[in-house]
């Protein structure tokens, strides 16, 4: 064979081949799309927990089993705590209200007084509170203001400045208008869910046979028993305690508006030390004052620095001597 037809005859041969191999590949992607894996769906993430629902469940694993009950509030259900009284003939049952950012066995106030009160004749029964949206709400920040301009600046910035700005403002209007609407239509909301929970602790104390019961409060607690006695006005609650009271953030109507609706013996306990807690309780003493049907009274108390434990045995004193008033001799 001559040498050009040895050296022709291999490229020939690979001419053949690779048209076939490219041919055979093309006609079967089957086997590599079955090798390659499903894509895989995405995860759905579980909602988070709110602040207060995490500490319930932090107590669940420390309280003892027998105080706790899961009482239901529509589709909800919440932690509480009950303790009966320890006498044969309960004087009836105290639905103990948590401030913000308390829990149902806070050693402030309310674990000191719903581990007391069933010593004095009265079951107890602390719930925890859900959530304030509407304080997660921000509103807009103002900056400081800047130093002034001079009265050559100032004569400029009038004669230039641009419609921008007046737009830029108009536009922060309605993001405040808007924030503001969402920040009422939360606590509506908010409302309503502190309501259910409320509704749901004075049933189980009628379930438990309580002859009489009293709603206490303590902190921004102390706001939301008075605004559901004023709103529902029911007529299972006897009486209605509040401790060093105070309104929440986007509270309305504020406490000193509420305290003269109530229409059941409502006492007010407050911290005389502590000047704005002190003017706030004068302002609810004059309201009440302007109506003649008041049944608002105030007991002053005294803090203690550096003495926990006689300090909240000094609030139990007070509160367990209005539950249970001594009869006055002849």
């Amino acid at each position: 064979m001559p040498p050009v037809y040895r050296l022709a005859l291999p490229a020939l041969c690979l001419s053949l081949i690779l048209p076939c191999a490219f041919s055979v590949e093309a006609a079967d992607p089957a086997p590599a799309a079955a090798g390659k894996p499903a894509e895989a769906k995405p995860v759905e993430r579980q909602p988070l927990l709110e602040r207060s629902q995490e500490e319930a469940t932090a107590l669940e694993r420390q309280l003892p089993a027998q105080e706790q009950q899961q009482l239901q509030a529509g589709a909800n259900t919440f932690l509480a705590l009950w303790k009966p009284a320890n006498t044969a003939e309960p004087k009836g049952a105290v639905i103990i209200i948590p401030g913000a950012g308390e829990t149902v066995d806070w050693p402030q106030v309310i674990s000191p007084l719903r581990n007391k009160l069933p010593d004095a004749e009265w079951s107890s029964l602390s719930i925890t509170l859900p959530d304030l949206q509407s304080d997660a709400i921000a509103p807009r920040i103002v900056s400081a203001a800047l130093a002034p301009k001079t009265a050559e600046a100032a004569s400029k910035d009038a004669t230039t400045a641009p419609p921008i700005e007046q737009a830029a403002g108009g536009e922060a209007d309605v993001a405040d208008k808007a924030i503001a609407e969402t920040t009422e239509e939360q606590a509506k909301a908010d409302a309503e869910r502190i309501f259910a929970r409320i509704d749901a602790a004075i049933a189980f104390a009628e379930q438990q046979s309580a002859r009489r019961v009293v709603v206490l409060g303590h902190g921004t607690g102390a706001y939301w028993a008075a605004r559901y006695l004023s709103e529902k006005q029911t007529a299972q609650v006897e009486r209605l305690v509040m401790i060093a009271a105070q309104t929440p953030l986007t509270g309305k109507p504020a406490l000193a508006e509420l305290t003269p609706t109530l229409k059941l013996p409502t006492a007010d306990l407050f911290y005389m030390d502590k000047p704005l807690d002190r003017n706030a309780a004068l302002e609810r003493l004059q309201a009440s004052k302007r109506l003649k049907t008041s049944a608002f009274s105030q007991v002053s108390l005294k803090a203690l620095p550096g003495n926990a434990k006689a300090e909240q045995e000094q609030l139990f004193r007070r509160v367990r001597g209005w539950l249970n008033p001594q009869p006055v001799a002849d």
